[in-house]
């Protein structure tokens, strides 16, 4: 989720708002199960939705489903800001 947040501009918040969850349930999804939360099959439907992809094309990977961004959901300039993605 990460990339197309990333992709799209969008934080945490805006993407809990997008798909009605709160900042922390995003923030602990983000996280994996070492953290003690994933994404549930209704939170992959409503992902789905929120970019516009279909759920078997974004569990194919990062970089395939942000090619699948529609261009409206893209930012208009990706990397604007300085941004510090975690490793992983």
């Amino acid at each position: 989720m990460a990339a197309l947040m990333y992709a799209t501009g969008e934080t945490q918040a805006d993407l809990a708002r997008g798909i009605g969850i709160t900042r922390g349930q995003v923030s602990r999804k983000q996280g994996g199960g070492s953290r003690g939360s994933l994404w549930s099959l209704a939170d992959l439907d409503r992902l789905s939705a929120h970019y516009g992809i279909p759920v078997p094309e974004l569990l194919r990977g990062a970089d395939h489903a942000v090619s699948l961004l529609p261009a409206a959901r893209r930012a208009e300039c990706i990397g604007g800001s300085q941004t510090t993605l975690p490793p992983g």
